[in-house]
């Protein structure tokens, strides 16, 4: 027997806007992963991440009756997102500089990096975590546009033209933040490899 087929976003958009909670739920349920990798991307803490999350789905529930799918949910929620991330990085570092205590537990979990760590030489898992911080430390020195689509781009695997819409700009100018930031994480990380 078939299993039935999940509603599309447009309809749960339509019935979101008709009162429906539930259908909200399901798209919050279907996009809070991506939405949440790229915020946490972006603010390098679990904590910020999750009150982001939630403040970012709020205002989309709150915005939807004017959303009028003009591009796809799922580019909509990203483009809330991203703006609400970095009004609020902006806020942050004016506030402190950015916290770096957070260790990605995506990493963790990679079989690449799992079959990389699975020796018992101390120095080695040494300079495995030392990596991960100065590669924490070169995102966080990116201008948020160049944090925002090294992001996108190389963590969450989206093509130039979604991130052009998500950020309203040109894949032109995607592709040009993508050469220039992928430059500067080089040049951050360049005395770790000479080391």
């Amino acid at each position: 027997m078939d299993e039935p087929l999940e509603p599309k976003d447009t309809v749960l958009v339509e019935l979101t806007k008709e009162g429906d909670a539930s259908a909200f739920d399901e798209l919050v349920r279907r996009y809070s992963p991506r939405v949440y990798g790229l915020v946490y991307n972006m603010t390098s803490n679990h904590e910020e991440t999750n009150d982001l999350l939630q403040d970012i789905f709020l205002k989309a529930y709150r915005s939807i009756k004017g959303f009028r799918g003009d591009s796809s949910f799922y580019t909509w929620i990203h483009t809330i997102g991203m703006n609400m991330t970095i009004n609020f990085l902006k806020k942050r570092n004016r506030r402190r500089g950015p916290s770096l205590d957070d260790i990605d537990a995506r990493i963790e979990n990679d079989p690449n990096f799992i079959e990389a760590t699975a020796t018992t030489d101390p120095r080695r898992e040494a300079n495995l975590s030392e990596l991960q911080k100065r590669l924490n430390e070169a995102m966080q020195k990116l201008s948020h546009d160049h944090r925002a689509v090294v992001t996108m781009f190389d963590i969450q695997g989206m093509p130039h033209a979604e991130i052009a819409k998500i950020l309203g700009t040109s894949e032109g100018t995607v592709r040009s933040r993508l050469f220039y930031a992928h430059r500067q994480l080089q040049n951050y990380l360049e005395e770790f490899r000479g080391a």
